[in-house]
């Protein structure tokens, strides 16, 4: 069995492939044989070493995501069968409900081995079933950026039909909240730095998209779209270097999810979180029961993912070297023949 492992952080040589033992699943346990991968923006900080925390433990099996079919399963295993299509949730250990203090350390790819491997063992219930009318490449989309955005949409208050939503970017967790909030029906306004990304988002159903390399200050654009009023939520991706003007283009009791880092930044005034009555709240991907809440809509509205670019497994640092470039749209996915 093939798996690849982080044996040094810092470029893209430290990805290596090995040969190991086919694992051999537990009496609650399943063995997973792995189809399709896909690639998040912490995959690349972690093998690059951009993405915070503690350093991964010598040869980390990376990647959250992935998608496979159940080959093996103990004798205690309920509610899986053998033949089923799976993924594994992001933080093992969170069920449902507020984050439990064991998930913190839980989280595939990044404290404990991930899914860039032939076969996998988790238990069951650190796994879902994917929506069926998903492809595996579409399905592997899912348990990171697909959960994020949903936890995003209905964090707090959920999201209602007519609110305003603001995206940052084209990244997967801004795609997937876009996709989201449109079948809600909600207004979206999306932000890009380029005119092709702009048609592409449009056409993804975006109803205003803001070039902000043209509009620096899309926040005051943000404000002019919706008739000074802002946005009833934002989707925060950038961290400090977003966050203020993501607080600005908020509306009045408004809410800003705060997800990512992936911007450097500047200070945040606190008056305007004061005088809006903003709520800011922070997230963390989501527990296996928002993942199946999400993937029941996902099946009810036929929803697809968006992807950009398959490569196979031989060429996972192909795949990684194309995400890291940032100028894809949708989801980089590593996928078996």
């Amino acid at each position: 069995m093939r798996s690849y492992h982080i044996d040094h952080i810092g470029d893209l040589d430290g990805l290596t492939v090995r040969n190991g033992d086919v694992p051999v699943p537990g009496p609650d346990e399943v063995r997973i044989e792995i189809a399709a991968n896909s690639l998040n923006a912490r995959d690349i900080g972690i093998l690059l070493g951009g993405y915070g925390g503690p350093s991964p433990k010598p040869g980390l099996v990376p990647l959250s995501d992935g998608v496979g079919t159940i080959v093996a399963a103990g004798e205690r295993v309920r509610g899986f069968s053998v033949g089923d299509r799976v993924a594994g949730i992001f933080r093992q250990n969170w069920l449902g409900g507020r984050m439990p203090l064991r998930a913190l350390d839980s989280d595939l790819g990044g404290s404990r081995d991930g899914m860039l491997t032939e076969s996998i063992v988790l238990t069951d219930e650190n796994i879902v079933k994917v929506p069926a009318h998903l492809s595996d490449k579409e399905a592997a989309t899912l348990p990171c950026a697909a959960v994020t955005a949903w936890h995003a949409i209905h964090a707090g208050e959920a999201l209602l039909p007519g609110q305003s939503v603001l995206v940052l970017g084209s990244g997967g967790v801004s795609l997937f909240a876009l996709q989201f909030a449109k079948h809600i029906g909600a207004h979206v306004i999306a932000t890009t730095s380029t005119e092709e990304k702009a048609h592409a988002l449009q056409a993804l159903g975006a109803d205003d998209v803001i070039n902000y390399s043209a509009t620096p200050e899309w926040d005051e654009e943000v404000m002019r779209i919706t008739a000074g009023l802002g946005v009833d939520r934002v989707i925060e991706v950038g961290g400090a270097g977003t966050l203020a003007r993501s607080m600005r283009a908020a509306a009045v009791t408004g809410r800003v999810v705060i997800i990512g880092v992936l911007a450097g930044g500047s200070q945040v005034d606190p008056s305007i979180i004061l005088t809006r009555r903003l709520t800011l709240q922070a997230i963390s991907t989501g527990s296996r029961e928002m993942f199946e809440q999400m993937n029941a809509a996902i099946t009810r509205w036929q929803l697809k993912p968006v992807i950009d670019t398959a490569f196979p497994f031989d060429e996972a640092k192909a795949a990684y070297r194309y995400a890291a470039n940032g100028r894809h749209f949708g989801k980089v996915v590593i996928s078996r023949p």
